[in-house]
């Protein structure tokens, strides 16, 4: 068993073409999709954060009311900016959205990619100690996070408070309990995906990584799972550990998916160059009919070492076709390959 869920980058523009004209459309229209995907079946309802972007940015309202309209369903990111992040305040917004969802939460954080302004973070108030880089203030960050998650007090009270205080040191509130086991860590590399799994978070492995060895992406992807992995038992954690990738996939069922996606299948990996000229691979889309999607993926050797998949969706097409882009590879493709 595999859990199927979709990743959305909440994507709007003022155009009549679109189907998500303004950031109201796309967290109501977000919303919806979580609902319909949950009545279909699927596991997950992801979202990813990007600022400074007509597209998905504050996290915590929108999984906060995903959560309020859903009762099984996982709710998630992939994945949070942690150079934007004050973790004392997340922590918070975390754990009452957690509470709200029922213990859903599935968070997917890191130190970002590539963002629409340069240095965007330190308009947010936050900037690298001296000798750092920003990647390092991310993870800076999300050991801080995961620390208070932790539940530990560790604030003194004031003796003369405006309400009784529990005794001992003080904690933040609301505090989630179970939660610091439901954080991921996006990683682009084998090094920080050890480096994750040392912390105890789990691995989301998206569809770009750095390229560090030539093989073809689903080969690395596959390897740094397993590197994860070996970290991981190497900490001595006594849980198991997750493991997601994404993936584009696209199920060529009616004229509109043909008219959509049959024409421009992109077969072979990319190579591209992200800041300061690091070589990076980006995987594949997947677009063809049920029975050739099967074989296609079946080779997939990362889709095979994870234990959930987040479907890619283009969600300015509307709420309705991509519930029908879900359900497609829930019903057509997923039980023919064993994930269902």
């Amino acid at each position: 068993m595999k859990k199927i869920g979709f990743l959305s980058f909440g994507h709007w523009t003022p155009s009549p073409q679109s189907g998500t004209r303004s950031g109201t459309d796309a967290l109501l229209q977000s919303i919806e999709l979580a609902v319909a995907a949950e009545e279909l079946g699927a596991d997950g309802a992801y979202f990813r954060v990007h600022h400074f972007a007509r597209q998905l940015a504050s996290p915590f309202p929108l999984l906060a009311a995903a959560g309020a309209k859903t009762s099984r369903i996982e709710l998630g990111t992939a994945v949070i900016d942690m150079r934007y992040e004050n973790p004392f305040y997340m922590a918070e917004d975390a754990g009452a959205a957690d509470l709200i969802a029922g213990g859903r939460l599935q968070l997917g954080i890191s130190r970002g990619s590539p963002e629409q302004v340069v240095d965007g973070w330190r308009y947010f108030g936050y900037a690298p100690p001296e000798g750092q880089t920003d990647a390092d203030m991310a993870r800076r960050h999300a050991e801080v996070f995961l620390q208070l998650l932790q539940g530990k007090g560790f604030a003194q009270p004031n003796p003369r408070p405006m309400f009784p205080n529990p005794p001992g040191l003080l904690r933040l509130e609301p505090h989630s309990e179970g939660l610091l086991e439901r954080i991921w860590w996006g990683a682009a590399t084998n090094a920080t995906a050890e480096w994750a799994a040392k912390l105890g978070m789990n691995l989301q492995s998206s569809t770009l990584k750095f390229d560090e060895g030539g093989e073809p992406f689903h080969v690395q992807q596959a390897a740094q799972i397993r590197a994860f992995r070996a970290a991981w038992n190497a900490a001595g954690h006594k849980r198991a550990p997750r493991v997601s990738v994404s993936r584009s996939i696209f199920a060529l069922m009616d004229d509109r998916d043909r008219a959509y996606f049959g024409h421009g299948n992109q077969d072979s990996d990319q190579i591209g160059l992200i800041e300061a000229n690091t070589r990076a691979i980006f995987g594949r889309n997947y677009a063809a009919e049920p029975d050739v999607l099967v074989r296609e993926l079946a080779k997939d050797e990362a889709i095979a070492e994870a234990d959930t998949l987040l479907l890619t969706v283009p969600n300015q097409l509307g709420v309705d076709y991509n519930a029908h882009v879900i359900g497609s590879i829930l019903v057509h493709v997923a039980p023919a390959l064993g994930w269902r």
